[in-house]
């Protein structure tokens, strides 16, 4: 049985700014690939800055776009579209778009094939790790090109005829810091296809640069190989990556390598449309991080810096938020990907090694987006289940005690607050917003210093940062049954309501975030008054009406609207700190509650098809939450290498990792 056959690539797709169901794209891409494709519908659909381009309704098609985008709250980088033209030629996306049937198109993870009804040219790409193979079949005696155009940056292109090939480049990156970023990108054609002499470009500049590359007869075949360092490098990518080999072998390649890592959990369903979710969702958790290291002369990794824009030995990772894919992603990775992890994790402490700071959230360089430094934990999950080496591992610990104690340079730098935490036991809410999130997820931090200073025999950090996990009662008020901000002097807000999102919360209001505390479930619950009241409080959790409002934030966020449109109290199983709240119960013994809420999101929440998540997808976060309901386990705690376990949605499963 083929299970790439269950994949629906469109997953999540179906969402606009207002209201996500996944916020994903359809991207046809190696695992963890640094290059993705995907088809482009519309640039600006429903919002001005371009970041939402695709739509599985929508009938106009742009081009095919090498994206490297991780979310649309975030932008994209290192981009291109490429649109073949034979009407009018058109010097941008938005004058350039074609006509397309959605239901006739065929997209896969290995694989894309649009026809452009305007240009009468069938576009086919499979994908390699840092570019791809392509092929325009036209049905049209008039001339037509390919066509390069802008979408972010300045752009530029040399063509070099005796090797049948364009060299370009774009500047184009979005919220990060990157020194002298250029994307350079090769495309090299099949001897004889391209009218080198007709070959147009346009004015270089931001947003001004294309270029037309004419076609001689009615097909043609052409590689693309990409680099962050060189054209040089990117030219190496088609040596070495594409070669020779027909489209239809590297295809079959590609449906290989990703058979082979869907069959990782050879999982038996009763229900066809839960094993079409459970594939798709485990597709979804391999695309990201993006690979973002390249190979030089003698085989050896190498990478570009955004911090500095120089070039350093070994692997790199980027576009990955850890305030997300730390809760769930991960852990899944400790048991079905642990090589790929390790080499995530020496890629994520290179950037402390290069930069000074463990990251954040890469979209390239340091965007730091989310507040906390959830990499804690994706440290201390590697190190508990024996992931990576020791001298990773005692890095890691560097950046994260440096981390937890000095204030950044820059807010996306470190823990925000760090310094009057340490001082005051929290971070006070009249310094920082978001106040009560930054003290619950500096405890949990802290937690993981001990637990991988434990493993490092580090005994002399154990007993202060034990105690700094604790931290989180501080904020907790026994009159209201909540964590509540404290400011310098000790002091909470009067104007208190339960139901208020923003402020001191992150993506939440007070009953979201009470319950932000993995690491000590038990020390929670006595916060409260024992198991039984504890099992109150979250029984109220779940009755309580989706009651929310805005006054923190002063307008409607989208992750209200989206935890709103459904019932579950006041569980947002929308958004990640929801996420482990239903699986407290199991913790402290009634696995039967876990069951019952778990069970009835997954199967109402989710689904396979193109409206298929509850809210934003993230980096395969939402997708890894399904997975883990599915097999009957659940990561309550990432830095313990124990997970939860309460009856899952699959008959059986076994790992072939």
């Amino acid at each position: 049985m083929s299970r790439l056959d269950l994949v629906n690539v469109k997953q999540g797709t179906k969402s606009l700014p207002r209201f996500s169901q996944g916020n994903t794209l359809p991207l046809v891409q190696r695992p963890f690939g640094m290059a993705a494709f995907a088809p482009q519908t519309e640039r600006n659909m429903g919002y001005g800055n371009g970041n939402w381009w695709y739509h599985p309704e929508s009938h106009s098609l742009e081009g095919i776009r090498l994206t490297h985008q991780p979310s649309p709250w975030i932008q994209d980088y290192g981009t291109f579209l490429m649109t073949p033209q034979n009407d009018i030629i058109a010097d941008n996306n938005s004058a350039a778009w074609s006509g397309y049937r959605p239901s006739e198109a065929v997209i896969t993870p290995s694989y894309l094939n649009y026809y452009f009804l305007r240009s009468m040219c069938a576009f086919e790409l499979t994908p390699v790790e840092r570019g791809a193979k392509a092929r325009l079949t036209v049905k049209t005696e008039r001339k037509t090109c390919l066509s390069i155009l802008p979408l972010l940056g300045e752009y530029g292109y040399t063509v070099v005829p005796e090797k049948n090939q364009i060299i370009g480049y774009t500047t184009g990156h979005s919220q990060d810091i990157a020194e002298n970023f250029k994307m350079y990108f090769v495309l090299r054609f099949r001897e004889g296809d391209i009218d080198f002499e007709s070959t147009n470009i346009g004015e270089n500049g931001t947003n001004k640069g294309y270029i037309h590359i004419y076609l001689n007869g009615k097909s043609a075949e052409f590689s693309v190989g990409t680099s962050y360092i060189s054209a040089d490098y990117a030219e190496r990518v088609i040596d070495n990556e594409i070669g020779s080999r027909s489209f239809d072998e590297i295809k079959a390649e590609n449906d290989s390598i990703w058979e082979g890592y869907l069959n990782r959990i050879d999982a038996k369903f009763d229900d066809a449309k839960v094993e079409k979710t459970f594939y798709t969702c485990l597709w979804r958790t391999f695309l990201y991080p993006h690979k973002c290291y390249e190979y030089d002369e003698n085989g050896k990794m190498v990478h570009y810096t955004p911090i500095n824009g120089q070039v350093n030995a070994g692997p790199r990772y980027t576009d990955n938020g850890f305030w997300d894919t730390a809760r769930t992603v991960y852990p899944l990775y400790a048991l079905i990907a642990r090589d790929e992890y390790a080499e995530m994790l020496e890629g994520f402490v290179n950037d402390y090694r290069e930069c000074g700071w463990l990251p954040r959230w890469l979209s390239l360089g340091e965007v730091g987006c989310m507040p906390s430094t959830f990499i804690d934990a994706v440290i201390a999950h590697a190190v508990v289940n024996g992931i990576g080496d020791r001298k990773t591992w005692e890095d890691g610990l560097e950046g994260m005690l440096k981390h937890a104690n000095v204030d950044g340079p820059l807010p996306r730098f470190g823990r925000n607050g760090a310094e009057s935490y340490v001082k005051l036991g929290y971070v006070p809410r009249n310094e920082q917003k978001e106040s009560v999130n930054l003290t619950l997820d500096a405890a949990y931090g802290d937690w993981c210093i001990a637990v991988v200073a434990k493993a490092l025999g580090r005994d002399e950090l154990i007993p202060e940062y034990m105690r700094r996990s604790k931290n989180y009662a501080n904020l907790f008020d026994k009159e209201t049954g909540f964590m509540r901000g404290r400011d310098t002097e000790g002091n909470m807000a009067g104007d208190f309501d339960p139901v208020k999102w923003g402020g001191e919360y992150t993506e939440g209001s007070a009953w979201q975030s009470t319950f932000a505390v993995p690491h000590d479930v038990e020390g929670l619950a006595e916060l409260f008054g024992g198991k039984e009241q504890f099992f109150k409080k979250l029984d109220e959790f779940f009755e309580r009406a989706p009651e929310y409002r805005c006054t923190g934030y002063g307008i409607e966020i989208h992750e209200m609207t989206e935890f709103a449109a459904v019932d579950y109290g006041q569980c947002a199983i929308s958004n990640q700190p929801s996420f482990h709240i239903p699986y407290m119960y199991a913790a402290l013994g009634d696995v039967e509650k876990t069951r019952y809420w778990v069970h009835k999101m997954a199967l109402e929440a989710f689904s396979w098809e193109d409206d298929g998540f509850p809210g934003d997808e993230d980096n395969g976060t939402t997708a890894a939450w399904y997975v883990f309901v599915c097999l009957g386990l659940y990561p309550l705690c990432p830095g313990k290498k124990d997970l939860l376990e309460v009856p899952g949605l699959a008959k059986e499963w076994k790992i072939n990792a």
